[in-house]
């Protein structure tokens, strides 16, 4: 099996952040576009949600051709297509041209989730580590997202946003086609025989049902906080701008340092603790936003505890999964990023429906509720496989 270089995993790291982060540049941004188009901060919303659900379809139909082709020149071509749509965004003349831009940047940002498996299945030890680091560069990439976009929105506009991130794709499009190690086994198969087999995956490993059900329940209650954030801190009585609101981005750094740490835990075959910790600081989070309503100092304070929950739950339930089939890893990636991803556009939407609904008491008491269900279903899952064993 082959190695990386720390070069190698550099680009990778750096690549995946990039890219990923196009999903997440409009949240903090969201008043500005809605005035910008003057349209209401509902119709913005799905904005971030089309952007999630095109992930998931990109990561459904997409990503397991990891499997059958060469890895590198998958990841060139979504980039050309991210490329595009980034421009399609930035220029859109109309809402509905606007919408089409999100749902494919979504589509095509999947490019994080090709690299991931290719790193797993480019490596045998340490692999936890390394794909730790990798992730890593994906989480900044997600929380300089926001920090990034509110930042470019008050000092150039929001479109500069897209189009600054367009140069940044095509940067990193041209390092990715850099001497990495080819593989050489593959599917050997039709792309629909490909699409059946990465349903399969879900009948073959039960650990593969349980990360994709936490991981969903998890990304849920992240997105969910995230979007209604920007909507609670842009009215009175905090009246924020979108830069001061990206900058709570900061604040969630420590999750992505962490990151890795947890790869090494996961490589030692601590998943059991490590899940239990995640899921329940991931649900500690939430409630202080309950206990605290309109407390600043609660939202810092939640925003690192819940990034750090997220991220661990992430990176442990992605060590997990990357042991089953090496043979079969984008498959298998697949299957548990669509159930993730799908897990925050559902708690993105829903999120942004309960807060017209009932305001920022009913947001956070569904972001309990999923956090509650996420430690629910580790707890009851480990006692499963106990009683198995």
């Amino acid at each position: 099996m082959a190695s990386l270089t720390k070069t190698q995993v550099f680009i990778m790291a750096a690549t995946a952040g990039i890219s990923v982060a196009n999903v997440y540049y409009s949240q903090p941004i969201l008043n500005a576009i809605a005035h910008s188009f003057e349209i209401s901060t509902e119709k913005a919303g799905i904005i971030s949600v089309l952007a999630q659900i095109g992930y998931g379809i990109g990561l459904f139909f997409l990503t397991p051709i990891g499997d059958m082709i060469e890895r590198k020149k998958l990841i060139l071509y979504l980039q050309i297509g991210l490329f595009a749509s980034l421009l399609i965004m930035a220029f859109a003349p109309t809402l509905p041209l606007l919408y089409v831009g999100s749902l494919l940047i979504g589509i095509f940002s999947v490019v994080a989730q090709v690299i991931l498996p290719m790193a797993a299945s480019l490596v045998k030890e340490n692999r936890g580590r390394i794909v730790g680091q990798i992730f890593t560069g994906i989480l900044v990439g997600i929380l300089v997202a926001r920090v990034f976009s509110g930042f470019i929105t008050n000092w150039l506009g929001w479109q500069y946003v897209y189009l600054l991130s367009a140069v940044m794709v095509f940067f990193t499009a041209i390092l990715m086609q850099a001497d990495f190690p080819p593989m050489h086994e593959r599917f050997n198969g039709t792309y629909t025989g490909l699409l059946k087999s990465t349903i399969e995956q879900l009948r073959r490993f039960p650990a593969l049902r349980r990360a994709a059900l936490t991981g969903m329940l998890a990304f849920g209650t992240l997105s969910a906080f995230w979007v209604t954030l920007t909507f609670y801190l842009s009215e009175a009585p905090f009246n924020y701008s979108a830069s001061l609101i990206g900058m709570f981005g900061l604040l969630a750094a420590a999750g992505a340092l962490l990151a890795p740490l947890f790869g090494k835990l996961a490589d030692k075959g601590t998943h059991s603790r490590s899940l239990i910790f995640s899921t329940a600081l991931t649900l500690i989070s939430i409630v202080i936003l309950k206990l605290f309503p309109g407390s600043i100092a609660g939202i810092w304070l939640t925003v690192v505890l819940l990034d750090i929950g997220v991220q661990a739950t992430q990176v442990t339930n992605i060590a997990i999964i990357y042991s089953l089939d090496h043979l079969a890893n984008s498959r298998i990636n697949m299957v548990y990023m669509t159930s993730y991803f799908v897990g925050g556009a559902l708690g993105t939407y829903f999120s942004i429906v309960l807060w017209n609904a009932g305001g920022w008491s009913w947001s956070t008491t569904f972001m309990t509720l999923l956090g509650a269900l996420a430690i629910i279903n580790v707890v009851t899952s480990q006692h499963t496989q106990k009683q198995l064993n």
